[in-house]
Order: C-alpha cells, then structure tokens, then sequence
C-alpha cells in the first residue's frame, strides 16, 4: 500500500474532523492577514490602467502593457475580469490570463524568461550594459 493511500484512510469522528475544521480556519484567516488580497478590480481604459483595490484599504494599478498576455489585449478582454473568492489572484476570463496579487504587488509581471526579454527591450537602447539594469 502506497503512503499516499494510508493518509487517506484515516477515520474522523465528529469532533476530530471539527477540531481539523477550526484548524483550517485558522491558518486561512492568518494567512489573509499576511498576505495582500484583492477586494475588487477593475480597468479603467481612460487611464489605459488596471486598478486593484486590496482588503487594507490601499489601491495598486499598473499598465496592462507591462503584463504579459496583456500587453495587446482590447478594452473589452481587459474589462473581462474578476477577482478569486480569497482575493489572492486575479483573472481574465477571455484572455486566459491569470495572475497572483502577491506577485503583481512585487513588480512581476510575468514568467522570468519574458520579464527578461522586457528588460532588455526596456534598456537596450539606452543602456551599454542591460543586464545590470534590475526591473
């Protein structure tokens, strides 16, 4: 019998699997507390800016051009957007486009590898030595 076969098997009477629960509970609201999370968003395309409003009361937008799988989006596929149920990613339904907001927050806007070719593009013409520039 495999490990993960064994853990599965385990039997909960009522108050074990209420003591699991209240467990639960409390590593989600410790980590909602830790973590940044989204309490609504929205695109502005008058400001060309998608706008993120966190549950502390402080508000993040960026540019969508910074984001990748948004940098050529429309209007329209930007304002198609919702946030998770614990506020900690957010979505673009026709673009296929997800993002965490923990990773927005610090400046990532996408897979390491295309961050990098946007700092190169970013530099490369003003810079000898692009590579010592830190996005």
């Amino acid at each position: 019998m495999k490990s993960t076969e064994i853990k599965w098997q385990k039997n909960f009477d009522e108050e074990s699997l209420s003591q699991e629960i209240a467990q639960a509970k409390a590593r989600s609201q410790l980590h909602q507390e830790i973590e940044p999370c989204a309490q609504s968003a929205h695109y502005d395309p008058q400001q060309d800016l998608v706008i993120i409003y966190l549950k502390s009361g402080a508000i993040f937008s960026f540019p969508p051009k910074l984001v990748q799988g948004l940098d050529h989006a429309s209007p329209e596929d930007l304002s198609d957007l919702w946030i998770d149920a614990a506020g900690q990613s957010i979505h673009w339904e026709r673009l296929d486009v997800d993002f965490s907001i923990p990773h927005l927050l610090a400046g990532i806007f996408g897979t390491k590898n295309w961050m990098q070719i946007q700092k190169n593009n970013l530099y490369s013409a003003n810079t000898a030595n692009p590579s010592s520039i830190v996005l």
